[in-house]
């Protein structure tokens, strides 16, 4: 196997957020979350957002980028100040945001 540079148009970097939300609040989490679609859509360098359910309180972000600078203006934008601005609210613990790696991608 040889190993080649990634493309440039590849998903190098991401994010994946666990968020658990508070008891009862587990629609208001869903509610925002699939709100927040539209925002992902205007950011530029946001290449894949999927916003998910693990369990019924337990839901995550995983998001892609192209690289580290479009990582930071997602981190820097408005859905993680909404996230922010809301978690003591929705969340039982705050969200554990973890930077990741793409290894491959389809």
């Amino acid at each position: 196997m040889s190993i080649h540079p990634t493309p440039t148009s590849m998903k190098n970097v991401g994010l994946l957020v666990r968020l658990e939300a508070k008891p009862g609040k587990e629609q208001a989490v869903l509610d925002f979350l699939t709100g927040a679609l539209p925002l992902a859509q205007q950011e530029p360098a946001t290449i894949t957002w999927y916003a998910i359910q693990l369990a019924p309180a337990t839901f995550g972000i995983f998001d892609t980028f192209p690289d580290e600078a479009g990582r930071q203006a997602h981190l820097n934008g408005p859905i993680a100040a909404a996230l922010m601005a809301h978690a003591a609210d929705l969340l039982a613990v705050p969200p554990v945001i973890e930077q990741v790696a793409i290894l491959a991608a389809k």
